[in-house]
């Protein structure tokens, strides 16, 4: 075998080698690091109750608050107790 096809020869085997360790690798850590982002998920507060004939479409959580944007076009923010702390109303775009 020519020298200059042995070096190649080589250069695959180390290339195959490193991709195996570097899948293993990856393989590893979602493993390991998985259960731990899905285990903290927020919790919405039990006594967080919207205004009659609204709907929730999407909520959002922060550091001592919960927001929710109802249908209505309305951004609620409340407090972790439940209790109402910030009314946001949402101007919608005329149409073109």
């Amino acid at each position: 075998m020519p020298p200059s096809l042995a070096f190649l020869k080589w250069l695959v085997i180390l290339l195959t080698l490193s991709m195996i360790g570097g899948v293993i690798t990856v393989v590893w850590l979602l493993v390991t690091r998985m259960p731990l982002a899905m285990g903290r998920s927020p919790a919405v507060p039990a006594e967080l109750a919207l205004p009659a004939g609204e709907t929730a479409e999407a909520v959002t959580f922060g550091r001592g608050w919960t927001a929710v944007v109802t249908g209505s076009g309305r951004i609620l923010v409340f407090n972790t107790d439940g209790s109402l702390r910030q009314e946001v109303t949402i101007i919608a775009e005329p149409a073109p």
